[in-house]
């Protein structure tokens, strides 16, 4: 089973957010998921991107891949860089 990290549209018409979530590759976009890791609001300025960082290195840890989009939101978090530290302490 391909696990991904990927964006989940909620809210309403031409007032978007997003939930970050764990889902299966084949589920789809709005459909099925494993598990909720944060939200992601575009509409406001800033954008406001709140994550559990602990699950989330905890999915990428169990292979789980992030879209572009999502990984682009983890590394302005911080939380890519601390995944690929943990990978290379592991080595």
């Amino acid at each position: 089973m391909a696990v991904k990290i990927r964006l989940n549209r909620m809210g309403a018409k031409k007032h978007p957010f997003y939930r970050i979530v764990v889902a299966d590759s084949r589920a789809p976009r709005d459909g099925r998921f494993i598990e909720i890791l944060g939200n992601y609001d575009s509409t406001k300025d800033p954008a406001v991107v709140n994550v559990d960082e602990a699950k989330a290195i905890e999915w990428m840890q169990k292979g789980a891949q992030p879209t572009d989009t999502v990984r682009s939101l983890l590394k302005k978090q911080g939380i890519m860089a601390k995944f690929d530290a943990l990978k290379h302490a592991k080595k």
